[in-house]
């Protein structure tokens, strides 16, 4: 099935208004979140706009992913969950240390980390069929 992504012009201005650095790091995650969800048989079509002023991700079926670098820390960027999900709980106990985590709520980078691109790809997967997955063991990890 093809997935259709739904952009809402305004988030390329988003990406368009990084610092350099970090441009071509916020554009890797963002299209990680695309290629994961093409590669879900369940998700259709993908939306992608603004929440908080930040990209977001949203699907039928799944629990909105944001991404975003801010200025009071530079040197790092980060990809958000929803805090009161299961989300972020269990990619620590599947992957443990392999990323930094912020609380319940996101996945943290630093700049010149190497990001492991398909245990993120996993992470997101479940963040876009969430509802369908939040009462498998492990989110069915």
């Amino acid at each position: 099935m093809k997935t259709n992504i739904k952009s809402d012009p305004a988030v390329n201005e988003v990406f368009d208004n990084y610092p350099i650095e970090v441009k071509d790091k916020m554009l890797r995650l963002r299209q990680l979140v695309i290629a994961s969800a093409k590669e879900l048989d369940e998700v259709s079509e993908v939306e992608e706009t603004l929440k908080w002023s930040e990209p977001s991700y949203v699907t039928k079926f799944g629990s909105t992913i944001r991404m975003n670098w801010k200025e009071k820390a530079p040197d790092q960027y980060a990809i958000y969950f929803k805090c009161t999900s299961r989300l972020v709980p269990t990619f620590k106990t599947v992957f443990k240390d392999l990323f930094e985590y912020e609380g319940t709520r996101a996945i943290v980078f630093k700049l010149d980390d190497m990001v492991p691109d398909e245990a993120l790809k996993e992470c997101i997967k479940a963040g876009l069929r969430y509802h369908k997955v939040k009462t498998l063991p492990l989110l069915g990890m």
